[in-house]
């Protein structure tokens, strides 16, 4: 029961912003796979879908994938590749599609715990093969988990998370977009975990998407190719 209504309060806690403002309020959703292959290899595959009114108005969705290897306690590197399709505003799918884009990616992410708080600092390159052209993008997120109701998050471990990322390009004026993140997590088992959170996007050079307010839904599977020690650290590729 104590589960149950955990699962309710991450789906339905923004029930009443929802009602308030269902024609500003998209939705995002957020599916993650993660194998870990050993304690220095994993893969991942993530796809997503958005709408820009409360599940409907579908405008866009991606999928992607890609491998981790971890370089030491604190630092990993990610490198990603994923087809990512932008349709027009006005209904679901509108089409012609306002950007087709196939990117790849390099990260390196460096974690940190002061007491309590797990930091995440993720950093990104991407090269961007887009239906107006190449571009290069790079991307600075910071990312806070702090579990609530125990030490540190495992099973049974309910998590506040709160990241912001900027958005740069190489091109005037350099600042393209920022996305603010807050929401709950719940951690079921070392292989599955339900994220629910507010996203609010602000974009100064409309590229692809327009800025928007979002309610997010992530659920999150991580596998393990053979049993091993390691902590888990919630939280979808993005």
């Amino acid at each position: 029961m104590y589960k149950l209504l955990i699962v309710c309060g991450l789906l339905l806690g923004h029930h009443n912003c929802v009602h308030a403002q269902s024609e500003a309020l998209g939705s995002w959703n957020v599916l993650n796979v993660k194998l870990n292959l050993n304690e220095q290899w994993s893969l991942f595959l993530e796809p997503q879908i958005r709408s820009l009114a409360f599940y409907d108005d579908f405008h866009y969705y991606e999928v992607k994938g890609g491998f981790t290897t971890r370089l030491s306690k604190t630092f990993s590197f990610t490198s990603g590749i994923g087809r990512y399709d932008t349709y027009r505003e006005g209904g679901n799918f509108v089409t012609p599609k306002a950007n087709n884009e196939i990117r790849t990616w390099l990260q390196l992410s460096m974690h940190q715990n002061l007491d309590r708080i797990r930091f995440e600092h993720r950093y990104r390159a991407e090269q961007r093969w887009t239906s107006n052209g190449y571009r290069n993008r790079f991307r600075y997120r910071l990312n806070t988990i702090t579990p609530l109701n125990k030490v540190q998050v495992e099973p049974g471990t309910l998590f506040l998370t709160v990241w912001d990322e900027i958005f740069l390009t190489d091109r005037a004026p350099y600042f393209e977009r920022n996305r603010f993140f807050a929401g709950l997590g719940y951690e079921f088992s070392p292989n599955f975990t339900l994220q629910s959170g507010f996203i609010n996007q602000f974009d100064y050079r409309l590229n692809d998407e327009t800025g928007r307010n979002f309610l997010q839904i992530s659920l999150l599977f991580e596998l393990d190719w053979k049993k091993f020690t390691h902590v888990a650290t919630p939280g979808a590729v993005e």
